[in-house]
């Protein structure tokens, strides 16, 4: 398997589907979860583009939900990988509503997951380098190694909880 670092353009995914009736609750929000699974699916697929290899969701931080998605609303669903690790890739998800009838588009979501790339036999496997081009790159990946920062305090702190 390649090592040779890839471009954030070369992994970045849109995924645009239409809205149903069998996505939504009964006031015709579209649910939560159906935009979780959008947001999950898009990440994940970044995620193997750029590990070139099976990856698995590890984490889902500040999924936000800002604004309502409707029935007969298109999903956009954009997902950009911000930073990796040694078998981790960072992805940040941002979804955006319109109606079917045109209009502006809503920033509705934003998330950003952790996801692991897998060897042959399931276990956590090494990724190519990110290369960045772009300032707007450089800062969304400077920002993820902030929340990286921020999940092994967390992480650190949970697991000594128990202890005296």
């Amino acid at each position: 398997m390649s090592h040779e670092a890839k471009t954030v353009a070369e992994s970045t995914v849109t995924f645009v589907r239409t809205m149903t009736q069998m996505d939504a609750n009964l006031a015709g929000n579209v649910h939560g979860g159906v935009i979780m699974k959008e947001v999950d699916s898009a990440a994940g697929t970044a995620a193997i583009r750029h590990a070139g290899r099976p990856c698995v969701t590890a984490a889902i931080d500040e999924l936000s939900f800002l604004e309502p998605v409707y029935v007969g609303d298109i999903l956009t669903v954009t997902a950009t990988v911000n930073d990796v690790g040694r078998t981790s890739v960072e992805v940040g998800v941002k979804v955006e509503a319109e109606s079917h009838m045109g209009g502006e588009r809503r920033h509705t979501t934003s998330a950003y997951l952790v996801m692991v790339a897998l060897d042959e036999s399931g276990h956590p496997a090494e990724i190519p380098p990110l290369l960045t081009s772009t300032p707007e790159e450089a800062r969304r990946r400077a920002q993820a190694k902030v929340r990286r920062e921020i999940r092994r305090e967390r992480a650190a702190r949970v697991s000594g909880a128990g202890q005296t």
